[in-house]
């Protein structure tokens, strides 16, 4: 069994994460949540973390994180996530406690006191990973590997050149980027060909309880996604949870990343070193394709694995 902490902004994707994530106890055992600002502000993604570990009837510590970024001031994803953060569901009052309102120090802990390595899954903006490594470099020994979901090699999405996580806080891409650990990074050249179709969404609505407010996540998520040209949803996230359980589903290489901090037009881009000569180390195992089919496949399962669970 792999023991996880996952770092989250939530987001819809990063419910399907953490739904697909807890459906696999048997292959996945999550030590923690830690949630950052990103999607929207700490406050509301940190009650949407809630919210989705109530409804689970989980059992897993939940800590908040850094409010905004190293550097700059929060920009959010309001259009693509609506004001909650998580807009689609209706849900009740989520009264889930949180064990720490440092997530940094939260997550030393818990990686510190596990007699293994521990796997990071980080699916929002990278401040409270950065902070980690730099506060806590005594971390890294026991840190197996980081499994990201942000960037980019071929283009971005808050900007032509930056996907939204770096964007985000690119100070803090660049540390972890570089802090010489394993990363497996799910861009945006893999996760927008993890799609869910419309006619998959619609079947969810018609199973059990867990399915269906998926079915709604995915509804909302369905249509502010029209407004980037989707047609059928990419499930962003959920590829930093799904390649460590079924790694051969995606195919990738390793290459030299880094990330641009300097202001102007390629602020956030994370950019591979391709040059023949290249002496940088290949530091990034960069997701290229999934299967489709098997990836939608996996998330229908783990639903439904939740829905028997009821």
């Amino acid at each position: 069994m792999r023991p996880i902490l996952i770092d989250c902004d939530p987001g819809h994707d990063d419910a399907l994460a953490i739904l697909t994530a807890y459906a696999h106890k048997e292959e996945l055992k999550i030590l923690g949540v830690t949630t950052i600002g990103g999607n929207q502000t700490l406050e509301k993604v940190t009650e949407n973390a809630k919210r989705i570990l109530h409804f689970l009837d989980a059992d897993i510590p939940l800590a908040s994180g850094q409010a905004g970024p190293l550097v700059k001031s929060l920009h959010t994803a309001a259009d693509a996530h609506g004001e909650s953060g998580m807009d689609g569901p209706v849900f009740e009052e989520a009264d889930y406690p949180l064990a720490s309102d440092n997530a940094v120090v939260f997550l030393k802990e818990q990686i510190m006191a596990c007699p293994g390595k521990v796997t990071i899954v980080a699916i929002g903006p990278l401040t409270n990973i950065a902070l980690l490594l730099k506060v806590y470099p005594e971390t890294k020994k026991k840190i197996d590997c980081i499994s990201i979901m942000g960037g980019g090699i071929s283009h971005g999405n808050s900007t032509e050149l930056a996907e939204f996580n770096i964007y985000v806080d690119p100070e803090a891409a660049h540390i972890v980027f570089n802090a010489g650990i394993p990363i497996v990074m799910a861009g945006l050249d893999v996760t927008e060909k993890a799609l869910i179709t419309v006619q998959e969404i619609e079947a969810l609505k018609k199973k059990g309880r867990v399915s269906r407010m998926a079915g709604e996540l995915l509804s909302f998520y369905n249509e502010s996604g029209r407004q980037y040209g989707f047609i059928d949803s990419p499930i962003h996230d959920l590829c930093a949870i799904a390649y460590l359980l079924e790694p051969d589903l995606f195919q990738g290489e390793y290459q030299a990343v880094d990330v641009i901090t300097e202001e102007g037009r390629a602020r956030g881009l994370t950019f591979a070193d391709k040059r023949l000569m290249c002496d940088k180390i290949k530091n990034v195992f960069v997701l290229e394709q999934v299967e489709r089919d098997r990836f939608a496949a996996m998330l229908i399962e783990a639903l439904e694995k939740l829905d028997g669970r009821e």
